[in-house]
């Protein structure tokens, strides 16, 4: 395929599989957060924070995967992105370690809402700072001969910049679907119409990002324009966004999330379409970046091990503490 290997095809996929579980679900955590500005009373700031605090840290672990996985399976990738994205990285790390000692240390804090204010600095930064990463990898890295040549500003660039504004919206719109489900009474009937509103702005900042990536190289658009990309993909978008607002009419209050949640895969996967083979554009390729075959073979064993555990620690953690969110008895 595109002529890669299977085994790098495979090293590929075990770090976008990485990726997207992160940004499914920590970007709904951190989409949460960004919400602690939209809803003023006490009672549902901490209703809000109980509903994220049995499960942050662990969701986290995609992200470290991630990154770990991009160092040992792609070094040049990663040589290549880590200085044209120093700065945000160092900012998105502050933001998640300010979003940490919020999270953690709120219940001891005699002014909760200096907590809140922090949680919701760090999930926006953090966020800001992760669009701006993806941004700047799909408008291209200036690299030759395996080395960064640009001049370390190109995530200050204008797409870059909507990007990051593009993903505040999406993950506002997990973490209203978020709450929607896991919360009740007002609560709950504000987060149903804040995921509402959310839908409309998130989907027009996403068809906005799409079309001006399909300007920043024709090859975007090429890829894009197969009848069997386009297709599906369109046609599970309007699934999934039918399903998302009928999901309000139901009972199960989890559908409008994995609806929400399901665009985003899809958004994930034209995305891959959109850039492969390459893996830092605008001429960097898997096979040119991926590191040896036993190294591939190796780090592919250790996610066989790690990501099955991590999975079952998720899904653990989300078990135990399912349900519906009570405020706490004082």
């Amino acid at each position: 395929m595109f002529g890669v290997d299977w085994l790098t095809l495979l090293s590929a996929g075990a770090l976008a599989f990485s990726v997207l579980t992160y940004v499914l679900l920590d970007g709904t955590d951190l989409g949460v957060g960004m919400l602690m500005g939209a809803n003023r009373r006490a009672q549902d700031r901490e209703v809000m924070v109980l509903s994220i605090l049995p499960i942050w840290d662990a969701n986290e672990t995609w992200l470290v995967l991630g990154g770990g996985g991009l160092l040992a399976l792609f070094p040049l990738a990663y040589a290549t992105l880590l200085p044209a994205l120093y700065v945000p990285f160092l900012l998105m790390f502050m933001a998640l370690i300010l979003r940490a000692v919020a999270l953690e240390f709120r219940e001891y804090l005699s002014r909760k809402d200096l907590a809140d204010a922090v949680l919701l600095a760090g999930s926006l930064l953090a966020t800001c700072c992760q669009g701006l990463a993806l941004g700047t990898l799909v408008q291209g890295v200036p690299h030759a001969e395996g080395q960064y040549s640009g001049s370390g500003r190109e995530w200050l660039g204008p797409f870059p910049l909507f990007c990051a504004l593009a993903l505040v919206a999406g993950y506002l719109w997990l973490g209203a679907c978020w709450l929607y489900w896991r919360t009740e009474g007002d609560l709950q009937r504000r987060s149903g119409r804040q995921a509402k509103a959310l839908a409309v702005v998130a989907m027009t900042l996403l068809a906005g990002v799409l079309g001006w990536s399909l300007t920043l190289d024709e090859r975007y658009v090429q890829h894009l324009s197969h009848l069997w990309i386009a297709g599906p993909a369109g046609l599970a978008v309007v699934v999934l966004l039918a399903g998302f607002w009928l999901g309000f009419r139901s009972s199960r209050h989890y559908l409008p999330l994995f609806s929400a949640l399901g665009v985003v895969v899809v958004a994930f996967a034209v995305m891959l379409v959109q850039i492969f083979p390459l893996i830092v554009p605008p001429s960097l390729t898997v096979t040119q970046a991926a590191s040896s075959s036993s190294t591939q073979v190796f780090m592919l064993v250790g996610f066989a091990v790690i990501v099955p555990v991590t999975l079952a620690y998720n899904t653990l953690g989300f078990r135990v503490f399912a349900g519906k969110i009570q405020p706490p008895k004082r």
